[in-house]
């Protein structure tokens, strides 16, 4: 703890001197190329686009941070009564150090440590990935017609399967979250992966390999393969409209994988105590719904609309467990926002996720449902307060008799301070 506690000091007096900074201009300075800027400016980034950005002058370390403080004020209860009673209190502050080296022209490395998070209080590495935009390393302008429109990356990170995974809280990097909580299923994962993505004229195009595993080994039997990839279209078809669409899927086969692509997030959910029984331990994890499947097929569709300071961002997706019998899920998702003021400082907005499934294939069904309501205050680009109202129910003849489940309930209001630079 110690340790933790001499980070955390760092990052506070970094992130006082980087946030001491006049004016409000959304122009973000930095010397990293084919970078998305942590705070308001990377506001609606998918994959970087294929703009080089600075040239390469040296090399160049980035030393960034996320912070991150929830108040809760939710209630909950279910058939049983056996549910903890929850108190209107401040969660545990998550903190994350960012070092973001940009090697040489084209040539970018990426490491996350977690501070401090709800699953564990100590320090630890995320993940981290390296990043080719070109091959000048060879020779100069090596292949560059192709690299012009192609990214490379490598590492123990994040895959990029989806698109929501763009949009969600890692422990304290929230700013990209609209909304305090991720997906009822939270499609990410952090395993070793390679991976290619073609960037050209608005089509995107991903294909990437992993083992689809969260901890290695080199024991026979861990070695399985898990295959992914992502087709779409992001445009901007006049000043005032982007539009993006794009088709993502994963599958893994039964060579032991195990499979973490709903239960990769080692942080633990944004909701504290949600879901535990009095007397027990609480579950780092809960709200989340993971299936669980040994192995599987996922496919997600994603839709993207901007319109002035109007946004929607869906999620419609589909896994189906891989061995015989296996039962499927469907997960629906829908955001709406409004940004406004001088530089889009304010939001206000909703989200609808649903998830709807059995474990076995004609087995007794469930139904979770989530509602969000809220909105957002950038402070300066790299400080944001959030307020929320979220609702969650779960229902469904796979639940009947269920001690936890059967008639869960939680409704309340969160706040959330978040500062990312």
């Amino acid at each position: 703890m110690i340790r933790t506690s001499t980070l955390l000091t760092a990052l506070l007096l970094l992130a006082g001197s980087a946030l001491a900074q006049p004016g409000t201009d959304l122009e973000y300075s930095n010397d990293l190329q084919y970078y998305r800027a942590p705070g308001q400016q990377g506001l609606n980034v998918f994959e970087v686009p294929k703009d080089a950005g600075p040239d390469f002058d040296g090399l160049t370390v980035h030393v960034g941070g996320d912070f991150a403080i929830d108040f809760q004020g939710i209630t909950q209860e279910n058939d049983s009564m056996a549910l903890a009673e929850l108190a209107p209190n401040f969660a545990l502050p998550t903190a994350n150090l960012n070092l973001d080296v940009q090697i040489a022209s084209g040539m970018r490395m990426h490491l996350r440590t977690y501070l401090s998070s709800r699953h564990h209080t100590e320090s630890y590495v995320k993940g981290g990935y390296f990043q080719l935009d070109n091959l000048d390393f060879i020779q100069e302008d090596f292949l560059a017609e192709v690299m012009d429109v192609t990214r490379f990356r490598f590492g123990m990170d994040e895959i990029n399967y989806g698109d929501a995974h763009f949009r969600r809280s890692d422990n304290a990097a929230v700013i990209y979250n609209p909304f305090v909580g991720n997906y009822i299923m939270d499609s990410f994962t952090t395993e070793p992966f390679a991976e290619v993505t073609v960037l050209k004229d608005g089509i995107v195009g991903v294909a990437g390999l992993t083992n689809g595993r969260l901890n290695q080994s080199p024991l026979s039997g861990d070695n399985g393969v898990a295959v992914y990839g992502k087709l779409g279209y992001d445009g901007q078809i006049n000043e005032q409209v982007r539009a993006r669409l794009t088709g993502s899927v994963y599958h893994s086969t039964d060579g032991s994988t195990r499979d973490y692509l709903y239960g990769g997030d080692r942080a633990g959910a944004r909701y504290y105590n949600v879901l535990q029984v009095e007397g027990e331990a609480a579950s780092d994890f809960l709200p989340r719904f993971n299936p669980r499947f040994p192995h599987q097929t996922a496919f997600q569709i994603n839709p993207f609309v901007e319109v002035g300071g109007a946004e929607f961002f869906g999620v419609i997706e589909q896994v189906m467990g891989g061995p015989d019998g296996a039962g499927s899920f469907t997960q629906l998702g829908g955001e709406l926002l409004y940004r406004f003021g001088a530089d889009e400082d304010f939001y206000v907005g909703g989200r609808y996720n649903t998830v709807n499934g059995s474990m076995t294939d004609g087995g007794d069904e469930l139904t979770i449902n989530r509602f969000n309501v809220g909105g957002g205050w950038f402070l300066t680009p790299n400080v944001l307060a959030k307020v929320e109202y979220v609702n969650g129910t779960y229902d469904g003849d796979a639940y009947v008799g269920d001690a936890l489940y059967e008639g869960a309930e939680y409704s309340g209001v969160v706040l959330e301070a978040a500062i990312s630079f």
